[in-house]
């Protein structure tokens, strides 16, 4: 597994848990873990932020997808299960 890879599935997981934190602060009655849910969701995004950044750094230069990879990734990614 290459680092960008590494990088990529660590953004993923993060979107995931963000969005379960979403789901969990709007469903709760307890105000103060509720709040803690919300200052999970806040960090997570933060940590997304980071993950970004750092994917965008490794990468170096940005190029336009050709058609092929485009299709590639869209064929590994919609193999997968969701989780």
């Amino acid at each position: 597994m290459t680092d960008q890879e590494r990088i990529t599935d660590f953004l993923c997981s993060e979107k995931k848990m963000t969005s379960n934190y979403d789901t969990y602060a709007s469903e709760c009655v307890n105000i103060p873990l509720r709040d803690a849910f919300l200052g999970l969701f806040n960090q997570g995004h933060h940590t997304q932020t980071e993950l970004f950044q750092l994917a965008q750094s490794k990468a170096g230069t940005s190029e336009q997808a050709q058609a092929d990879k485009i299709s590639q990734a869209y064929t590994k990614f919609s193999n997968q299960k969701p989780t």
